[in-house]
C-alpha cells in the first residue's frame, strides 16, 4: 500500500502569502483547491473582507442563489495562479442544502457550471469527483465538453467507515464518460 500525503487549500486565492508559506514547510504528493466560504452580505462595506461558511451563506441568499456565488467563486479559484492540482468537491453546497427548498438540476445551473469548469479546464488541473456526494452525470459531461483531460476520487470521508464511500459506482460512471485509471491506482483518471 502506497500512502499519499496532501493538503486541502481552502480559498488559497484569498490567501496566497498564507498558502506559499504553509507548502514551503510540506512535501506533499497532493494539492486540492476548493471553496468553502461565500463574501458576507451583512459586512460593512468598508470593513475588510469577511466570510462565511457556505451553511451561513443560505442565511443571506436565496438557495439557488448560494450555489450560483459559490460556482462563481470557483471559477475565480480556477482562474488563479495558486499551486493546486485539483478542485475538490464542485458541489458543497448541495450537502447543505435546505431541506425546505426544491433541490435543483444541474441544468438550473448549466451557466455557472460551464464557466467554472471551463477555467478549470484551461488551468490544467483536474476535477476531484467526491463519492461522498457525486457530481452528476450531466455535470462530468460538461467537464468532458470543456476540455477537461482528468479527474480523481475522493470519498471526504471524516469517519472511517465512509472511506471509497460509493467509489465502484462512481468510477462506473466516470469510465462511462471516456475517463480511464492512471497506471498506478492513486494516479489521476485521464480522458480514454
Amino acid at each position: 500500500m502506497r500512502i499519499l500525503s496532501g493538503v486541502e487549500l481552502s480559498e488559497p486565492h484569498w490567501h496566497p502569502a498564507e498558502t506559499a508559506d504553509l507548502l514551503a514547510r510540506g512535501d506533499f504528493d497532493r494539492c486540492l483547491g476548493s471553496v468553502h466560504a461565500l463574501p458576507d452580505l451583512r459586512a460593512e462595506p468598508r470593513a475588510s473582507p469577511a466570510h462565511v461558511e457556505v451553511g451561513e451563506a443560505y442565511e443571506q441568499r436565496s438557495a439557488i442563489g448560494v450555489v450560483r456565488a459559490y460556482l462563481t467563486e470557483v471559477a475565480a479559484l480556477a482562474a488563479s495562479d495558486q499551486p493546486f492540482a485539483v478542485l475538490a468537491h464542485l458541489n458543497y453546497p448541495l450537502r447543505l442544502w435546505p431541506a425546505t427548498a426544491p433541490p435543483p438540476s444541474p441544468e438550473d445551473l448549466e451557466e455557472e457550471h460551464r464557466a467554472a469548469l471551463e477555467a478549470l479546464a484551461a488551468s490544467g488541473r483536474a476535477l476531484e469527483m467526491n463519492t461522498n456526494l457525486p457530481l452528476a452525470p450531466r455535470v462530468l459531461q460538461w467537464w468532458r465538453e470543456a476540455g477537461g483531460e482528468a479527474v480523481t476520487f475522493g470519498s471526504d470521508a471524516h469517519e472511517p467507515d465512509r472511506l471509497a464511500w460509493e467509489f465502484q459506482d462512481t468510477a462506473a460512471m466516470v469510465a462511462a464518460h471516456g475517463f480511464r485509471p492512471g497506471p498506478a491506482p492513486y494516479e489521476l483518471w485521464g480522458r480514454g
